[in-house]
């Protein structure tokens, strides 16, 4: 038997280290958390200073029941959870359910390894009290918040599930981002492009020295210049240099591996943690720079003997941020004499060479370049042309990573004074762009810059705002635009106006038309709460508790008692004013006001008013169409379903429509999912060919069909049943044939006996059940 317990959070982790530890210890896993405030109700005592309720959750129990049998028979236990201060709050639960001593030894470790096991076992502290404070307060605020507020949102908008304290600021800046691009407003400028020609015949691609504004300038300097002379005015030479980025942190790793593998955070933390836990990583939620000084050792001889002396420059980073945590270390391999790991999946592999690359490429030399820049005078004209070159003379760290990023641009060898000669000529209208729609990745840095959140938690603010359905995740295809061309050929200026394909989007994070309602509700209503400084400023003083021991009550008060006052006022807003219109003109039509709001059912425009004689008209907005940036042609367009597609002799009037579950068609009281076209461009050719489809799938499904009902017996997915001859009837439901006809065959039956079945007036057939007696022995 085992003398010593350790106690983890993953049954992974416990495996791994179970390698490390003798036949003396025993390696156990908590699963994660074991106690959480109860499901039912608050589980705070907000008049008793915030003290909350803990219980072990419904799914814990058998876990606490045989760790609890452990504890008994060890003569000694060690609590190993994560470093950070989630862990630290996991290890302070299994301290209270399972009636551990207070002195407990607590050991932590960044990565497992056995040298940072058995260092651990050897050192070790007892629970960090401040650290388990911090995440308390943390988990009782955010708690608070979601338990009164989101009641306040179920009853004053639609669609809105709870407003969470991080959460919420995550959604507001993806909705102002929207806003922002949605009031852009385009302005067009001319960019000179051209090459020249040495004597030699050597060719240069450059540039103007500046954009013309107007279409006017842009031909008029194109005809100055068919008579203009080009000679070089001056070239420059000087060295540059570029040098390694620091080693991996949370936030950089989604970051890089969202840019260069196409990770999702979620998708990348998960095979972090997966990595850490086989122990090929160190700790993934870090927001630490600090490489320890066995790393950089390890890292100098890796690169020495792969690449040589000169390649190997030590680095030691610090953290910028005051309260980032030096004690931890960046995210690194356990091991560097590993480039790559085998026998793990593709992604985890490709994560891995990663962070492996980034770890030898921070302590690696600076690569150095020459770049050129050429000066052309132009006869007569006060605009020059440049010419722009970059030769690698050095590469570096760009051996290891990031290299192709740094291609070569080599210029010819020009002097002063030099004759040049025009090859090509091209001055292209371009267009002004808004600021870039948010990817997940890109929305991590911004909320990292803005101190909202920290690195355990980037990932799950990033997510959660996605899976409320406040944010979604979109690939959408671009718009034809034209742009004017300005060419000379053959001496001659061209005009031309070809297209281009603009606004497509990859990955992009846009709002959700709840997202605008709720974010509008949330900065009029809750300030507190979706503030970006208030949040950050939060965020600080849970740093404070963690390492200034101030009183976790204190914070949590400060923050509750404007907040509640704030739920209590928002007792009398009106669901009017959470749900007002939009209006967007008259329907030339009816002449009635066409507007858009939010509803029970979602988003959807209206043709007339309540208040009419006649009853307006409803449809939803659908696809990528909002609330904020509809268009009155837009709106007035989904009000053209449903759309005939054409008449038939066998089947009558084909329609097509947008319904609940998504696009039909429509023939007679029959219906038939759309999958691939629209209801605005199925061709009746398409609409014929899923009907008969559907009509030889629901041949093969009918068993007997009735000629004055709709009732029908039909094969099902468990087997024959009949069907009431409705999708939705109060009182009839459709019946298993086994259940009330046993074995009779189901093409025997008549109208009547299925008419008896559906209506509840033939009770099912239960066979009786054979109750063996226990005998009592004597």
């Amino acid at each position: 038997m085992a003398k010593n317990l350790v106690i983890v959070e993953s049954p992974a982790k416990a495996k791994t280290i179970g390698k490390f530890l003798g036949k003396d210890f025993s390696v156990k896993s908590s699963i994660g958390h074991i106690r959480d405030m109860p499901k039912k109700n608050m589980g705070i005592d907000i008049e008793n200073n915030f003290i909350p309720t803990y219980e072990i959750t419904t799914d814990k129990k058998k876990v606490v029941a045989d760790l609890r049998k452990a504890v008994k028979v060890a003569e000694k236990v060690y609590l190993a959870t994560d470093e950070d201060r989630e862990g630290e709050a996991i290890a302070w639960h299994l301290l209270e359910a399972l009636n551990l001593p207070k002195d407990t030894p607590r050991i932590v470790f960044h990565e497992i390894t056995k040298s940072a096991i058995t260092n651990a076992i050897v050192k070790p502290r007892t629970v960090d009290y401040q650290l388990v404070d911090a995440q308390q307060a943390r988990r009782i605020i955010d708690r608070l918040v979601g338990f009164e507020i989101s009641p306040v949102l179920w009853r004053k908008i639609s669609g809105a599930r709870s407003a969470g304290r991080v959460q919420s600021p995550v959604m507001r800046l993806v909705v102002e981002r929207e806003r922002e691009i949605s009031q852009h407003i385009t302005n067009s400028t001319y960019k000179v492009k051209a090459e020249l020609v040495s004597e030699g015949g050597e060719m240069s691609e450059v540039k103007l020295s500046k954009e013309f504004e107007s279409k006017e300038q842009a031909l008029a300097f194109a005809n100055a210049l068919l008579s203009a002379n080009l000679t070089v005015a001056s070239t420059e030479k000087k060295p540059s240099k570029r040098s390694s980025k620091p080693p991996f942190i949370t936030s950089t790793l989604q970051q890089e591996a969202s840019q260069k593998l196409g990770f999702s955070v979620k998708q990348t933390m998960t095979l972090a943690q997966n990595l850490y836990r086989e122990g090929s990583i160190t700790y993934m939620r870090t927001d630490s720079f600090t490489l320890s000084e066995i790393a950089i050792e390890a890292a100098g001889q890796v690169i020495a003997k792969e690449f040589g002396s000169d390649y190997h420059h030590i680095r030691r980073y610090k953290t910028k941020d005051t309260g980032a945590q030096e004690a931890h270390e960046a995210i690194r391999p356990t091991d560097l004499t590993k480039p790559s790991i085998f026998g793990i999946e593709d992604q985890a592999a490709k994560l891995y060479s990663l962070i492996y690359k980034r770890t030898l490429a921070c302590q690696m030399s600076d690569a150095q370049l020459q770049k050129t820049q050429i000066k052309i005078n132009i006869s007569g004209l006060e605009e020059k042309f440049l010419a722009n070159g970059e030769i690698l003379t050095f590469p570096g760290f760009l051996r290891v990573y990031d290299y192709l990023s740094s291609e070569d641009k080599l210029l010819p060898d020009l002097n002063k004074g030099d004759i040049l000669s025009l090859a090509s000529f091209k001055a292209r209208e371009s267009f002004s762009r808004a600021k870039p729609r948010y990817t997940e990745a890109s929305l991590v840095k911004k909320i990292e810059e803005m101190g909202i959140g920290r690195p355990s938690t980037f990932a799950t603010m990033v997510s959660t705002v996605q899976d409320r359905n406040y944010v979604t995740k979109e690939t959408r295809e671009g718009v034809e635009r034209a742009y004017q061309l300005i060419e000379i050929k053959d001496n001659q200026v061209i005009q031309s106006q070809p297209s281009e394909v603009t606004g497509a989007e990859k990955n992009k994070l846009f709002p959700t038309n709840v997202a605008y309602l709720l974010t509008d509700f949330l900065v009029k209503y809750f300030d507190n709460i979706i503030d970006y400084k208030f949040t950050a400023k939060l965020e600080s003083d849970f740093d404070t508790i963690a390492t200034q021991n101030v009183p976790w009550q204190g914070v949590v008060k400060n923050f509750y008692t404007p907040f509640h006052q704030k739920i209590e006022d928002a007792a009398d807003i009106s669901r009017e004013e959470t749900h007002g219109m939009r209006e967007l003109g008259t329907d030339p039509k009816s002449g009635k006001p066409v507007s858009v709001r939010f509803g029970r059912y979602g988003a959807f425009a209206q043709i007339g008013h309540k208040d009419d004689k006649d009853k307006p008209a409803f449809a939803s907005l659908r696809g990528s169409l909002d609330i904020e940036s509809i268009t009155l042609d837009e709106a007035l367009e989904l009000f053209n379903m449903p759309r005939t597609v054409g008449e038939t002799d066998d089947f009558g009037t084909i329609k097509a429509n947008y319904g609940r579950f998504g696009p039909y068609i429509q023939y007679g009281k029959k219906y038939v999912a759309l999958k691939e076209d629209t209801p605005e461009e199925v061709s009746l050719e398409k609409a014929l060919e899923l009907i008969k489809a559907k009509e030889k799938f629901d041949a093969e499904r009918i068993i007997k069909a009735f000629d004055d009902s709709d009732i029908q017996v039909l094969n099902g997915r468990f087997g024959p049943y009949i069907w009431n001859g409705k999708k939705k009837s109060k009182g009839q439901k459709n019946i298993t044939i086994k259940k009330v006809f046993g074995d009779k065959a189901p093409a025997d039956l008549t109208l009547e006996e299925c008419k008896k079945a559906v209506t509840g007036k033939l009770k099912p057939k239960v066979k009786k059940k054979t109750v063996k007696k226990k005998v009592t022995k004597r």
